[in-house]
Formats: C-alpha cells, sequence, structure tokens
C-alpha cells in the first residue's frame, strides 16, 4: 500500500521542484525582456 502510493508523490514532489525553480527563471527573463521593451 505505502509503496504503490510513496513512488508517484515522491516523483511529483521531484517535479515540482524541478519546476519551481525554472519557473522562477523564466519569470525572471520574462521581467527582463518587458524593462528592454519598455526602454526602447
Amino acid at each position: 500500500m505505502v509503496g504503490s502510493f510513496g513512488f508517484p508523490i515522491a516523483v511529483s514532489v521531484y517535479l515540482l521542484v524541478r519546476l519551481e525553480s525554472k519557473l522562477e527563471m523564466l519569470t525572471v527573463s520574462i521581467n527582463n525582456l518587458s524593462n528592454v521593451i519598455k526602454k526602447s
């Protein structure tokens, strides 16, 4: 029972952590791009 739930939960948490850092970098990049567009 624990094995059938533990593995998918572990994979989900791992993917969420990985995606969170990538989304943070994407947000920073979009903000930088909008600042460049405003200046020009």
